[in-house]
């Protein structure tokens, strides 16, 4: 976001807002008549760019990263001109001491240089610890011109000891603050916030992060709906959706100490394959949830019966023999978030690799990670792990792919939930699953005996089926996965509703 592309002039150029901006303050006969020649002149500004963001968006299917960047760099060039007509000709300081330094900093979503056409602008203004009226007096005026402009605006006006000493005691202010990111202003009082923050904040203190956020997490999805295939998803907020993705990245980059999500690769957490299926699941929700916004013309996050066909019709989808253009749309939406849970069980089983070899002691939403390991009775490839089963190494599947079954026979016959691993390997050892093993009479029985289990027989097949088993072990089933029928007497998808049956 710090270099200008010729492509982002197009959605705002600084120099020509300037220069408005100038001939506004030349031209005012009074402080009414240039407060309105600002707000009309950055009021504009916001709309072409705007109207430029979704002409792009609306022109490829897969520009949803690049609209919310887009929309990103339009708010940043509003806010840095703003700042700079403030300290410039409403509050200049001629001479300015070190107690007349601000620092304008994006937090949240905003910081991640990502916005929808509805998000909330979220602004840290960081005061020196010495301060005169100045910094709050610009905080202010700014404030009320970007009220003006009819922008959602959430800030908080701090120093660096108030935002160390709050994000020690609030997990929210320290994710807010993670994600702070330079906008404008004194760039050292900014640089001395994060170094600050690192040391004194981060350092030490990342399992208890992890489990926060994966606690916050588990009340987010049960506030939204446990089920990621729900025919009506909320596209920020429900399971599979942007905010899992979002978590994935505030725990590698708090515990692994990256800036971003691309250096997990290289932290080993995802393949490089995975890393591409995480961008490729954010552009596909971003497109969706910036069309979706709008469409409605404000932050609608629930993807609604009534607005699937347009954002269908939108995102380009056509109807083939079977599946109309929003049946093909929801299908791809429900694969997405699937592809989400399987990246949410990748990251925590390496995140749980890592901590068991340093954090013996933390436990609680990741099972203790001071691991207690078993045989599993009856055979030598599973092991129980922490109460869930894992496979005991790397060949388990390819040394016997009939083991793809047994891992779920043996987790049905005693009980245990699955270990992040165990669901990892299985994902990458799907292309085992051939001809030979549909026919394969020991794989047929154990899946019978599961299917019939009159133990968890649902839980059992819902892993199955969200790790990729199920549907290529049945190969019509593949065809129902993730499916929908568009009427309103359904509320999971065609696959969920067998499984639940």
């Amino acid at each position: 976001m710090g270099r200008t592309l010729p492509s982002m002039l197009e959605i705002a150029d600084p120099a020509d807002i300037r220069e408005k901006l100038d001939a506004v303050r030349a031209g005012a006969k009074d402080d009414l008549a240039l407060k309105r020649g600002v707000v009309s002149v950055l009021k504009a500004a916001l709309g072409a760019g705007r109207a430029k963001a979704r002409e792009r968006l609306e022109q490829g299917a897969h520009r949803g990263r690049s609209c919310a960047e887009s929309l990103c760099y339009l708010q940043d060039v509003i806010i840095r001109e703003l700042y700079t007509f403030a300290t410039s000709h409403v509050f200049p300081a001629a001479n300015p001491s070190e107690a007349e330094r601000l620092s304008i900093a994006a937090v949240g979503g905003y910081g991640r240089g990502t916005l929808a056409p509805g998000s909330d602008i979220d602004l840290l203004f960081v005061l020196p610890y010495k301060q005169t009226p100045w910094g709050e007096q610009v905080a202010e005026y700014m404030l009320y011109m970007l009220w003006d402009l009819g922008l959602k605006v959430g800030h908080a006006t701090r120093n660096i000891d108030e935002c160390i000493r709050l994000s020690r005691t609030d997990v929210t202010i320290r994710t807010s603050i993670l994600e702070a990111r330079f906008i404008t202003g004194d760039e050292a009082l900014f640089s001395t916030l994060v170094e600050r923050f690192d040391e004194e904040v981060v350092k030490d203190t990342g399992a208890e992060y992890v489990q926060a956020k994966l606690a916050e997490r588990d009340a987010r999805h049960a506030k939204a709906g446990e089920s990621r295939y729900l025919v009506e998803p909320n596209v920020k907020e429900g399971k599979g959706g942007l905010r899992d993705l979002q978590t994935l990245f505030w725990i590698g980059k708090y515990y692994y100490r990256v800036r971003t999500a691309e250096e997990l690769v290289g932290k080993g957490v995802f393949t490089r394959a995975e890393y591409n299926q995480f961008r490729k699941a954010e552009d596909f929700l971003w497109a969706v949830r910036c069309h979706m916004h709008f469409l409605n013309g404000r932050a609608e996050e629930r993807l609604h019966f009534d607005i699937q066909r347009d954002i269908a019709e939108r995102l380009g989808y056509t109807s083939h023999p079977g599946l109309s253009a929003v049946e093909r749309f929801m299908k791809h939406y429900f694969l997405v978030a699937k592809t989400v849970g399987d990246l949410t069980r990748i990251f925590c089983a390496a995140l749980e690799e890592e901590q068991a070899k340093h954090v013996p002691g933390f436990n609680r939403v990741i099972l203790n990670f001071a691991r207690r390991r078993r045989k599993l009775a009856g055979t030598s490839d599973f092991i129980v792990d922490n109460h869930r089963i894992n496979v005991a190494d790397e060949q388990v599947f390819a040394r016997d792919p009939v083991n793809l079954l047994r891992l779920f026979w043996f987790a049905d016959r005693h009980g245990l939930e699955f270990h992040p691993d165990a669901l990892k390997l299985l994902t990458r050892s799907l292309r085992l699953v051939d001809r030979a093993l549909r026919r394969d009479r020991e794989a047929n029985r154990l899946f019978m005996e599961v299917l019939t289990s009159s133990r968890n027989p649902e839980l059992n097949l819902r892993r199955m089926n969200e790790a990729g088993l199920l549907g290529k072990l049945i190969p019509d089933f593949q065809k129902i996965v993730a499916m929908m029928q568009f009427n309103m007497y359904h509320h999971y998808t065609v696959d969920e509703h067998l499984i639940r049956c």
